[in-house]
């Protein structure tokens, strides 16, 4: 496991160098720093996990720095401020710019570790939330009794034990990003930082600054490399980076080191790095996309993740986790499958993989009624309208709302939704705006908007 780095900022010798053998015998990374521009130097050459920063030195100020270490008003990293003259005004100051916490001197070592140790775990659970908040759903690891799936967790469990780049294949939503994650927690680095970069979301132009950071005179950005230093970075969708940008990562993973954007010292870092494509990168290499030198570096431990058809077999058990998954998360109702319903989704070929089923079990969830979902709601959700019971909502095709602009997509989606409401509670407005948590004004715009005539849906 690696160790946290901290930075122990105070122009006290003897305060410096008490706090800096502490740590280290409580197994931390300790550099210090005797004034503010030795903290600026300090930070520029290394990202800290944690800062411990005295208010008042000679050349700036404890304050100063918290302000101008602020990027758009949030610390990169947890800041304890420690001070022996300080006020309650001083104390509010620093919280309200950041600080984790505000430590009077002369200094408790009990309580200085004690806060330490929640400062870094803090915010390895805020870094953990940001991760879980950008996925659909929350799963631990790749979920499936099948046999396929029993031997991709052994594979990802002997791949995390060694400090390999490891590179991710598979089909586009068949779950690449949580084998990727589950990796990071079988590893010694677990306790470290998982840092996801979507690849394809970067701005072309902004691309380097987004990975490597940027430099303009005091004010310093961390990029994502340095983010996941101690712990993993996963690149998702590396097929899709521009070849300036492979290039500056190779020079960057093979020396450990790199240059931020505008910077003119050499960054050192300890990441592993974990990529993921649904591309055929060795086609890739050949049309001349991408590098065959990075190609090969991260293709040393190769992890496939299995189609959804692969694993038919497992499809219940995933049917039945989005399930309650969807009522406990998002408080929609409880339904479950018909045996006829999940035996028919057993046996379709599933293109757009679990995150196809993820979909469909929303829908379903969302737009049905009843306690259970029979083969003819699955049928008509698959697009198979002609096989559904009178007076069945009209669904967007599965097979086809994956290959529509998401715009689109979200606006058919919607529009069937808001229909179906209106036709359950007879076109009564102020029910449909109580069912969907919306203000009846923000209602009638989107039901406009939308195009949906209220009076001619509660005559049907």
């Amino acid at each position: 496991m690696t160790a946290a780095y901290i930075l122990v900022v105070d122009d006290e010798p003897d305060i410096r160098r008490l706090v800096q053998e502490i740590l280290q015998d409580e197994g931390y990374e300790v550099s210090v720093a005797e004034s503010g521009a030795a903290a600026r130097e300090a930070r520029r050459a290394r990202r800290p996990d944690l800062t411990l920063l005295d208010i008042w030195m000679p050349d700036i100020d404890g304050i100063s720095l918290l302000k101008e270490w602020g990027e758009g008003g949030v610390l990169s990293s947890p800041v304890i401020m420690m001070s022996g003259h300080g006020t309650v005004e001083t104390a509010v100051e620093a919280t309200r710019l950041g600080a984790y916490d505000f430590i009077e001197k002369p200094l408790s070592m009990a309580k200085l570790l004690l806060t330490v140790e929640r400062a870094l775990e803090a915010d390895r659970l805020r870094r953990e939330n940001i991760g879980l908040r950008r996925q659909a759903q929350p799963v631990a690891e790749p979920l499936g009794k099948s046999v396929v799936m029993q031997q991709l967790r052994e594979q990802a469990r002997r791949i995390a034990q060694h400090e390999t780049w490891v590179l991710v294949t598979g089909e586009p939503g068949s779950g690449k990003e949580v084998a990727a994650r589950y990796l990071h927690m079988q590893s010694p680095r677990r306790a470290g930082p998982f840092v996801e970069v979507g690849v394809a979301a970067i701005a072309r132009e902004n691309s380097a600054v987004e990975l490597f950071g940027s430099e303009a005179g005091d004010k310093i950005h961390f990029g994502h490399l340095e983010q996941a230093s101690g712990g993993t970075l996963f690149l998702d969708e590396i097929g899709d980076m521009d070849s300036a940008t492979q290039a500056r990562l190779l020079s960057a993973l093979e020396n450990g080191s790199f240059l931020r954007v505008g910077g003119t010292q050499p960054v050192t870092v300890n990441v592993r790095v974990v990529a993921a494509t649904h591309r055929d990168l060795q086609q890739e290499v050949q049309a001349g996309r991408f590098r065959e030198d990075l190609y090969y570096h991260l293709n040393v431990v190769p992890l496939r993740v299995p189609a959804l058809r692969e694993h038919s077999e497992d499809v219940p058990e995933l049917l039945n986790y989005y399930v309650n998954w969807f009522v406990n998360q998002e408080g929609l109702p409880y339904r479950s499958f018909s045996v006829a319903a999940q035996n028919r989704l057993r046996n379709y070929p599933w293109p757009g993989n679990i995150r196809e089923l993820r979909n469909l079990v929303q829908r379903l969830l969302i737009l049905g009624s009843g306690a259970e979902i029979a083969l003819e709601e699955v049928e008509a959700a698959l697009g198979a309208a002609p096989r559904a019971p009178a007076g069945t909502p009209p669904l967007f095709s599965a097979k086809d709302d994956f290959d529509l602009p998401l715009r689109e997509a979200r606006d058919q989606f919607e529009k069937a939704y808001f229909e179906h409401q209106l036709r359950k509670t007879g076109g009564s407005i102020g029910k449909v705006a109580t069912l969907a948590g919306m203000e009846r004004t923000h209602l009638y715009r989107k039901l406009r908007a939308l195009g949906i005539d209220v009076r001619q849906v509660k005559g049907e």
